[in-house]
């Protein structure tokens, strides 16, 4: 199995930008091509994500920001494809008003702003999780069928499940100084020979413990927490497995809102 987070291509992309200087009288339909070459670029298996954003001092100054896997994607893979032709029909028209055009790579200093809150602040912090780790071990010693892999569970197992699901969900990195981050929880599940019936039973319990205590129940959180779960309990289920030669070191994830952000009403 391997993911983007475990494999580290976010690492490699490449940013290119290009600044258009677009006559006002030409700048609505400049827009509209840009919107047919979408289509083509879109479709590019080396395209992360674009953007065209227009000055608000200078209307007149337009910069296009694409996101490519590579800077060979680009220029090798993008430049010498079908998509490229049909891209650059639509934009040709516009190629004399570029004023500068150049690629660059990402550095260690981003983040995100305070405008959105974390998911772990939405939850409510530590002792939002700390109430759903204790509701939901409690149910898992008593089941059947995934309480055996906690039969020999240290007393405060729930706390550090509770530690490290507050840093996933943008809390402290607790977990990452205190208990050994990422290799230490994947010690816990090596050999274990986790079955797809004790994955699904786990997610279940989780999901009632999170009704159970209160945890938010709107679909932009709840969307958001059960994207997680499945992905992590996936991929616990799939190192867990005979033979299995899992990536030993890497960052503890930190899950954001995806595709919905945080409602709030009006």
């Amino acid at each position: 199995m391997s993911t983007p987070w475990l494999c580290g291509w976010r690492k490699t992309v490449i940013v290119e930008y290009i600044r258009y200087r677009v006559p006002a009288d030409m700048g609505d339909e400049f827009e509209a091509a840009y919107a047919r070459a979408a289509v083509p670029l879109g479709a590019a298996p080396q395209c992360v994500e674009y953007e065209l954003t227009q000055c608000t001092e200078d209307e007149q100054s337009y910069i296009l920001r694409i996101v490519w896997t590579s800077e060979e994607g680009h220029l090798a893979g993008f430049r010498k494809s079908a998509n490229f032709t049909a891209f650059f029909e639509q934009i040709r028209p516009y190629v004399d008003q570029i004023e500068e055009m150049r690629h660059y790579r990402r550095t260690a200093v981003r983040g995100t702003g305070g405008s959105v809150p974390t998911l772990y602040d939405w939850a409510g912090g530590t002792e939002a999780f700390e109430r759903l780790t204790a509701a939901f071990y409690r149910e898992v010693l008593k089941d059947d069928l995934v309480g055996p892999l906690f039969a020999h569970m240290d007393p405060e197992h729930p706390k550090y499940v509770a530690i490290w699901l507050s840093e996933v969900f943008g809390g402290p990195a607790r977990y990452t100084e205190q208990r050994g981050g990422y290799h230490h929880m994947l010690g816990r599940h090596l050999g274990k020979g986790i079955t797809e019936r004790q994955r699904r039973r786990w997610v279940g319990l989780l999901l009632d413990a999170a009704d159970e205590v209160g945890l938010p129940d709107d679909p932009e959180f709840r969307a958001a927490f059960v994207g997680y779960i499945e992905w992590g309990t996936r991929l616990a289920l799939a190192n867990s497995q005979p033979g299995a030669h899992p990536v030993q070191q890497a960052p503890v994830p930190h899950w954001g809102w995806g595709v919905a952000p945080p409602y709030v009403g009006g």
